[in-house]
Parts: structure tokens; sequence; C-alpha cells
């Protein structure tokens, strides 16, 4: 059996609950979808692993690689991260820049593939809306996330790894004005953004598995 492992922060948490090896162990969000919707087209073929982590940057997941990704030896790993590194830094001074962001991501990519040669990794695209948790700051918001996503999506071609851009499939949808439907607070989705995040998600994964 093949595993899959969902890495990110709370949006790929979405209050999982740790070591629950059915279903709740995926939490409710899009990592719960996509295997819903992979197990029922494929049973038994890929068993799903969520250790998407709350409150999560890049420099969190890098100093769990070795418990929360080489340990785990997943054949295909999804990584979302990058919307905390601008807000920990806009909110309280500890975030992760550009360079830094880029650095701490490459040393991770290069680690996994070196223990695990055979992965296949996906990058997701990090993305933001306005909402209660952004607005007040929102140009930095903006301009900080955009920065991050285009250093995800430099990283994937560098690597040649699969890219999942985001930000321009929130924008669409929510071009009416209406955030709060894909977002509650600007960071953390819906269920509808879940829904969104499974779906560009998928057409990825269904040209690795």
């Amino acid at each position: 059996m093949k595993t899959f492992l969902f890495q990110g922060d709370s949006i790929t948490d979405a209050n999982r609950v740790d070591d629950n090896q059915d279903s709740f162990g995926l939490g409710c969000g899009y990592a719960f979808l996509l295997a819903a919707e992979i197990e029922k087209q494929r049973k038994g073929e890929i068993k799903f692993v969520n250790r998407g982590d709350s409150g999560d940057r890049i420099t969190d997941v890098y100093a769990r690689i070795k418990e929360d990704i080489i340990n785990l030896k997943p054949d295909y790993m999804s990584l979302l991260i990058g919307v905390n590194d601008v807000s920990h830094e806009l909110t309280m001074g500890c975030g992760v820049g550009p360079l830094k962001f880029k650095k701490i991501y490459k040393m991770l990519i290069e680690e996994i593939t070196e223990s695990l040669p055979q992965i296949k990794i996906i990058i997701l695209e990090p993305f933001v809306l306005k909402g209660s948790a952004t607005e007040k700051l929102w140009d930095g918001f903006n301009t900080e996330v955009r920065k991050l996503a285009k250093v995800a999506e430099e990283i994937a071609e560098e690597y040649n790894l699969s890219f999942v851009p985001l930000q321009e499939e929130f924008d669409k949808a929510s071009s009416d004005g209406d955030t709060r439907y894909w977002s509650v607070d600007g960071i953390h989705p819906t269920s509808a953004g879940h829904q969104l995040i499974k779906e560009e998600l998928q057409k990825a994964v269904e040209g690795l598995i």
C-alpha cells in the first residue's frame, strides 16, 4: 500500500486528531475531502496521513522533517505553507521573509528527496483573501503572501515538482466580493474553500498516482 502525506499549517490540519488512524485523523478540510474521493475510486491502494500543524511556518515544517515526514516514508506528499510566515511577521514580528522562506523551503525539499528519492511532492500555492484576520493589514498580507507564492512556484519549477495554483482560483471564486463564502477570516477556508482546494489538488494527484 502506498502512503500519501498531507503537510502544512492549520489549513491542512483542519482539526485533525493526532494518532487517529481513521477519518478523524485527517481533520475536516481538503485532506479529508480528497482522501474520501481517492479511497472511493481506489479502495485499499493508498493510505492517507495528515501531519499539518496549526500555526506552522516553513521553519516549523523543517523542524518536524524527521518525525513528520522522513520517518513516515510517504510515497506522495503535498505541502501547503506560507500564510503564517507572513501573518506572524505582521502581527508578532516573528515571521519568515521571502529570502529565508526560499532557503528553508529548498533545504526541506532537498533533504526529503535525499532520504526518499522516489517520493513525489506536490507544492500548493499559499493564498490570502480579505477578511477579519487580514483586512486591517491587507496591503502587507496581499503583497507578502504573493511574494511567497512566487517563491513556492519557483521551487516547484526548479525541482520539477507538481505545483497547484490557488490564489487565482480563490480570486476568481470571490470576484463578486463575497470572500466570506470561501474563507471565514481571509486565511482559513470555509467548507466551500476546502472543496476548492481539494478539486485543484486532485488534478495534480491524479497525474501522479
